[in-house]
């Protein structure tokens, strides 16, 4: 989710001296208390991991935060987020990490078998005595039996799976390879009312979910289209009450988007020139190509990975900033997706200006998100490339996920 304030879209003012609204103010969260006061940043949920709570939001101001585990591993983890060069990414089978499963147990069998001693010839196995008249009594030596020894059956080891630094950090994503255009195209409708963003939703999920799965498959994870759930005023999700005064956002619990129809139609209407109103619609199409962003983060195990990498951060500075380099990937993820569709969209005059100034002019209030700067080189790289190697926002230094 992209919790920032971004700039008013470039051209002629409106009439009467009337300045630009802000967009994309500042989300009112109200988290839920299962993750301690804050949206995330908080302690997973006890184990078995039940889920990660929301990714994208900034942390409420002054809000309460649990203590932080002292893990000396944690510290050395998040050091080496910040010097791994890129070119060191290797291939890493996600899928195994999220599904890993213990051997099951097998039991010794044991086998019992008769054994039953041979004689010499000369031995006789029954003695039979003969006495006058008397009836004949026969003798017979019972048989033994040898005892065995159970067979003892070791059990395997069970194999030990990537560290969440793995995960985030050489995720089988990276070598994907580019992403093939779908020629998805802009939807006829327009955002101007409740229906047209509607539409404008579907036809990207559409698109969205003929993008990823080849590459989703390609890491080793398994594709699962989200939900897509537009809203107005409050909602209320598994990680907690979201409200129309902030942007959209993404919920892991439930693999939900959800599109705040009241920023998107207010974006489109607010003023009539044509510039702002296609500022408006590129606004919604990175916005809705960042939530999903954060669905593919959640299908490779990075965003998981990243929300416990980010508790155990022995400092707040740490923290914030694998949130930040969550958030650039997220924007990075995206705007593959636009790049590759660039020309059937398509993305080209006053859409391709439109976007440049939106990538650049947003103001990271909570240092959680990405300065503008490094927000236009990670949105950049993704748009060109169209390739999720040029992703790897956890392989480079601190100063590139400022």
């Amino acid at each position: 989710m992209s919790g920032n304030q971004w700039g008013p879209p470039p051209g002629p003012q409106p009439p009467n001296g009337a300045q630009p609204p802000s967009y994309g103010a500042q989300q009112q969260w109200q988290p839920g208390p299962q993750y301690g006061g804050q949206q995330y940043g908080g302690p997973p949920p006890p184990a078995p991991y039940g889920g990660q709570p929301q990714f994208g939001w900034g942390v409420p101001p002054g809000g309460p935060r649990p203590p932080q585990k002292k893990s000396g591993g944690a510290k050395a983890v998040l050091i080496v987020l910040g010097v791994v060069v890129l070119g060191g990414v290797g291939l890493f089978g996600v899928a195994n990490a999220l599904d890993q499963d213990d051997d099951p147990y097998t039991s010794p069998s044991y086998s019992s078998s008769s054994y039953t001693p041979r004689y010499a010839p000369s031995a006789t196995p029954s003695v039979s005595r003969t006495v006058a008249s008397s009836p004949t009594l026969t003798t017979t030596r019972p048989t033994a039996t040898e005892p065995t020894a159970p067979r003892t059956t070791s059990t395997p080891k069970p194999k030990p799976g990537p560290s969440d630094t793995d995960i985030v950090l050489r995720n089988g994503l990276y070598k994907a390879g580019a992403m093939r255009s779908v020629n998805c195209k802009e939807s006829r409708s327009r955002p101007s009312n409740v229906s047209g963003a509607r539409a404008n939703y579907a036809n990207l999920l559409k698109c969205l979910n003929r993008s990823w799965p080849a590459l989703i498959a390609k890491s080793g994870a398994r594709f699962r289209p989200p939900t897509v759930q537009p809203f107005s005023g409050s909602i209320s999700t598994p990680c907690g009450t979201g409200y129309d005064s902030g942007p959209p956002f993404y919920c892991g619990s439930n693999e939900t988007i959800y599109m705040n129809l009241t920023e998107d139609i207010g974006n489109y209407n607010r003023y009539p020139q044509a510039y702002q109103k296609v500022w408006a619609r590129m606004w919604m199409l990175h916005q809705f190509a960042h939530e999903y962003g954060h669905h593919v983060q959640n299908l490779t195990g990075i965003l998981a990975a990243n929300h416990r990498i980010r508790y155990e951060a022995p400092t707040r500075a740490l923290e914030l900033e694998g949130s930040r380099r969550l958030e650039l990937q997220a924007s990075c993820f995206g705007d593959m997706f636009i790049g590759a569709n660039r020309r059937t969209y398509p993305i080209t005059g006053e859409a391709l200006f439109q976007w440049k100034w939106l990538i650049l002019h947003w103001t990271d209030h909570n240092n959680d998100h990405g300065d503008g700067v490094n927000h236009r080189y990670w949105a950049t790289r993704g748009f060109n490339s169209r390739n999720p190697s040029v992703c790897n926002t956890f392989a480079v230094s601190s100063a590139k996920v400022q």
